[in-house]
């Protein structure tokens, strides 16, 4: 499958970018072997091509990849409706990737996150020790 992208020479692509970005939250769907979409919240990283989000080990999700990679990813805010980003893609889970400590970014960006549920970025990267790449296919914004 060809990988999509985002036109940031335009204004419309340029905003998806950063809300990519910046924003906290987003919406993630793996396929349940049942067929029933199943959605949950995630921290990721947008690296302007690839998402990565951090798991548990022996999540749903994780099983959930292994049967089907093809997933969605969507971002939490949409204003009424008005401003959706939304990823089509596939997943993989990515063995012997950094930890999220070793991203700079990542921890820079969930600092607040990871002190509010009561760990430091050391306890949290342990906890959350399984990487997941997603790689879109399809971006709407």
């Amino acid at each position: 499958m060809a990988t999509a992208s985002i036109d940031t020479t335009s204004a419309r692509g340029t905003h998806a970018a950063q809300r990519l970005r910046e924003e906290i939250i987003a919406w993630f769907t793996t396929v349940r072997s049942s067929g029933q979409p199943d959605t949950v919240p995630v921290w990721f990283l947008w690296d302007g091509a690839t998402v990565l989000i951090y798991s548990q080990p022996e999540q749903g999700k994780l099983r959930n990849i292994a049967r089907n990679p093809r997933v969605s990813l969507v971002l939490d805010n949409t204003h009424g409706g008005g401003d959706v980003v939304r990823i089509e893609g596939t997943a993989e889970v990515v063995t012997g990737h950094p930890l999220a400590t070793d991203l700079p970014d990542y921890i820079a960006k969930y600092a607040d996150g990871i002190q509010r549920i009561g760990h430091d970025p050391s306890g949290f990267a342990k906890l959350y020790s399984v990487t997941i790449r997603v790689t879109p296919t399809r971006i709407h914004y």
